[in-house]
């Protein structure tokens, strides 16, 4: 769900990958002149967010803070405001939120953002290099490249491998219970490593996954039946259903609806989310 200013690309992994990153991407984002703020809902994913061009700031302390490149954004249990003025383009790694910490090397933990000194950052004058000169597939060749780099020094872990797989097909709506039994594992020593590699609970994870898949739904089809959605998505009711959604977006899924229904075409500026392919 893209305003009209906002150029978006998406990139597959390559297969060693496709257990640890969901997608690369790339925005091309144009504001105007004037200082705006456009709003990031949460979703299942991490993201190592690379920035060129104008600054990119979030409110902190009650002002505002520039974020430095890259930055690496944990998940998300409410929605982000972020800030900039005139073009700014993002190389984005939307990672699932179990690996990304092994893949830098970095303890895990529940920081809504992350800020963070790290050999990654020697990417960023190449590739601003290549936004500065369009090269827009190079500069997404070299960060694939990197963390095919980083992935080979990493041994998989095929407990968590497995339950990443298991919640991704049910889309968060299996318990515990059976996503270790798709790790053949005990709950106990799931809930153990999955703490370790996130910093968040299988069920934590679950519930944003589940989120997504409602605000997805919604955008695409904003007549849908909430209480026949709550029913598919494995929700206890209808009323289950709308305190997450307004816990994860700080807005109701009928008003969402409404807003996808009217403003599809005419999306606020200040509004980004991205639907998962």
């Amino acid at each position: 769900m893209l305003s009209p200013n906002i150029q978006h690309q998406e990139f597959a992994p390559p297969e060693e990958l496709q257990d640890a990153i969901k997608c690369f991407w790339y925005d091309k984002r144009d504001s105007g002149e004037l200082q705006s703020g456009f709003e990031v809902i949460p979703d299942g994913y991490a993201e190592i967010i690379f920035h060129f061009g104008n600054a990119c700031s979030i409110s902190y302390n009650g002002g505002l803070q520039p974020l430095p490149s890259p930055f690496l954004m944990g998940l998300l249990n409410q929605p982000v405001v972020f800030y900039t003025k005139n073009c700014l383009e993002i190389i984005g790694i939307r990672c699932f939120p179990w690996t990304v910490f092994d893949l830098l090397g970095l303890p895990s933990g529940q920081d809504k953002l992350h800020i963070f000194e790290h050999p990654i950052a020697q990417l960023q004058s190449i590739l601003e290099e290549c936004i500065n000169t369009g090269k827009i597939a190079e500069a997404m060749a070299l960060v694939k490249q990197y963390f095919l780099n980083a992935r080979s020094g990493i041994a998989p872990d095929s407990l968590l491998f497995k339950a990443g797989i298991a919640m991704r097909k049910a889309n968060g709506t299996i318990p515990v219970s059976q996503v270790a039994e798709a790790a053949h594992a005990t709950v106990r020593t799931l809930e153990r490593k999955f703490k370790q590699s996130s910093g968040y609970s299988v069920k934590d994870v679950s519930g944003l996954m589940r989120f997504e898949q409602v605000r997805n739904h919604l955008w695409l089809y904003p007549d849908s039946n909430l209480a026949g959605l709550a029913h598919e998505l494995g929700y206890t009711d209808q009323a289950h259903l709308t305190k997450d959604f307004k816990r994860y977006s700080g807005t109701t899924p009928a008003a969402f609806a409404r807003k996808a229904k009217t403003g599809q075409s005419t999306l606020d500026a200040d509004f980004v989310a991205f639907i998962q392919a």
